[in-house]
């Protein structure tokens, strides 16, 4: 996830999460048999609060997804189809501006109220007007109480993304009478943060035993929760190092490790399960348009050179297994990827030609990236020494300029990067989060490409935009990107693997792009 305001956030949690060592005060052991059953999860924390209002770390979402319910969610890892949660059913209008739900009757709080509409109500206006992280998904929206069965989501313009949105913790149900007695309000005067981090107010399968932020957090089972009961009555989730990590769930002291790189679970004990897919994390490179910023990058012909000398196999076979190529800049997990059919294969005799087409003789550009980032476990200056010599045998000299997250962000942010290797990940996993890569728009900018600079680009952005259902958005996307890779100044590269270990006990695991894992999809044998 890297949004708007969200990017800088993200990669600098990614590169700087806290450490916690050893097991840290947890007593796991599961039992198949009966009795109390204890699920320990380490991680690394990237996690602010547990106010769903104000949620958008990773580590938050999976939180948020246990104590709290949205409107609509996801069946397991699939996210090209919403489906009901909260609401039994939801209608789309045909012009993708109106979105209608029907409330399920019979949830409830943990504290045994009924989930109603005025709760819809308060929550969803609650996160868009608080201006916490999370406010920009409700962006333009209006949220209307029909009748004490349906809620109304109005948007400026077609929106055929929101129901793609609302699954996300952020838009958790809070109980809002609960939540008001406590400072909650529908303004940046809101004062329940405090309350929400250490209760709950959810309708969710878990409820808050202890939170905090540095090291560890707990929950206990909702005793109230109306749908069915979850297989572990407390989760313990601890904020680990990745070595730790491995140590941990080989000896038994966790049961699910989730931010191993590939070289760590290389060897694993063959008693643990290891699930290995492609994040929907994107890394790419980018080539600055600005001619303030470089005359070189700006050619045409050094873009197709590069996008033609990259060794992508190479590049895939040191991300490891469980890695994939990227056909294009939206994930193969999102409605719209390019199928794998499609992934790039280096070109060498082309990547030369292209670079005597454009009149290049033997330039040096300076490639940057985040010296200290890792992205699922994956370290950029690997990567980067790996292109710095594809590009070599092109007639590219690349000057490697390795820097601190925070300085390399603010070069990104700024666009003053002649070229640069970064990611990105969903901030809800829909394509329309990809039109940010277009002229004119955040990505399209920190790249320097401003509006205008291509009018097949754009205007296919324009139709991917304005598309309704889910034949017609996957055809128009997929022209966009094809459109990208033609015009634009991003090479897609790899989408590195997740990888995430679990003891033999535990099931029902599925990486999923939002929230990593649905803790109460887990099961016991």
């Amino acid at each position: 996830m890297a949004t708007r305001s969200q990017t800088a956030a993200l990669l600098l949690a990614g590169a700087l999460a806290l450490a916690a060592c050893g097991s840290g005060g947890a007593s796991p052991s599961p039992s198949a048999s009966g009795g109390s059953r204890t699920l320990v999860i380490d991680t690394s924390f990237d996690l602010k609060t547990a106010d769903p209002g104000r949620t958008y770390e990773p580590t938050g979402l999976i939180v948020g997804k246990a104590v709290y319910e949205t409107l609509l969610t996801f069946d397991g890892a699939d996210v090209t189809k919403p489906v009901p949660a909260l609401a039994e059913s939801y209608e789309l209008s045909e012009d993708g501006r109106t979105l209608t739900l029907k409330l399920r009757q019979g949830a409830t709080f943990a504290d045994g109220s009924p989930v109603t509409a005025d709760d819809v109500l308060f929550s969803l206006t609650r996160v868009r007007d608080m201006k916490g992280t999370p406010s920009f998904l409700l962006d333009g929206v209006d949220v209307a109480k029909t009748d004490d069965s349906t809620i109304t989501l109005t948007s400026r313009t077609a929106n055929p993304a929101l129901p793609f949105i609302l699954p996300n913790p952020a838009l958790g149900i809070i109980n809002s009478k609960l939540a008001q007695q406590h400072g909650a309000t529908t303004d940046p005067q809101d004062k329940a943060e405090q309350y929400l981090n250490s209760s709950s107010a959810g309708s969710g399968p878990y409820q808050i035993e202890s939170f905090n932020v540095s090291s560890q957090v707990t929950l206990k089972a909702n005793p109230a929760y109306h749908g069915t009961k979850p297989a572990y009555d407390r989760v313990v989730i601890r904020n680990v190092e990745a070595a730790t990590q491995k140590l941990n769930v080989s000896r038994g002291d966790s049961q699910i490790a989730l931010n191993l790189s590939g070289d760590q679970v290389a060897g694993m004990p063959a008693t643990l399960q290891v699930t290995k897919t492609p994040s929907a994390n994107v890394i790419f490179l980018l080539a600055n348009q600005d001619s303030a910023v470089s005359g070189t990058t700006t050619n045409a012909k050094f873009v197709e050179a590069v996008r033609k000398g990259v060794d992508y196999a190479g590049l895939l076979e040191l991300a490891g297994e469980g890695s994939a190529l990227a056909p294009g800049i939206i994930p193969s997990q999102l409605l719209g990827a390019l199928p794998a059919s499609q992934a790039p294969a280096r070109d060498l005799e082309g990547a030369k030609a292209a670079l005597a087409a454009g009149g290049l003789s033997n330039p040096t550009v300076k490639l940057e990236y985040p010296s200290e980032l890792t992205v699922n476990g994956l370290s950029f200056q690997p990567l980067a020494e790996r292109i710095q010599a594809n590009l070599k045998e092109v007639g590219i000299t690349v000057d490697l300029q390795p820097a601190p997250v925070t300085t390399a962000l603010d070069n990104y942010r700024n666009g003053k990067e002649e070229m640069g290797l970064w990611y990105w990940g969903p901030d809800y996993p829909d394509p329309s989060d990809y039109l940010l890569f277009l002229p004119g728009k955040t990505v399209g900018l920190r790249a320097g490409w401003k509006e205008g600079a291509s009018k097949e680009v754009e205007e296919s952005g324009e139709e991917a935009a304005a598309a309704i259902g889910d034949e017609a958005r996957t055809a128009a996307y997929a022209d966009m990107q094809n459109q990208l890779n033609a015009a634009g100044p991003f090479v897609p590269l790899l989408q590195p693997s997740q990888n995430i270990v679990t003891a033999a006990s535990v099931t029902g695991l599925a990486y999923h792009p939002v929230w990593t894992v649905d803790i109460a999809d887990l099961g016991v044998k």
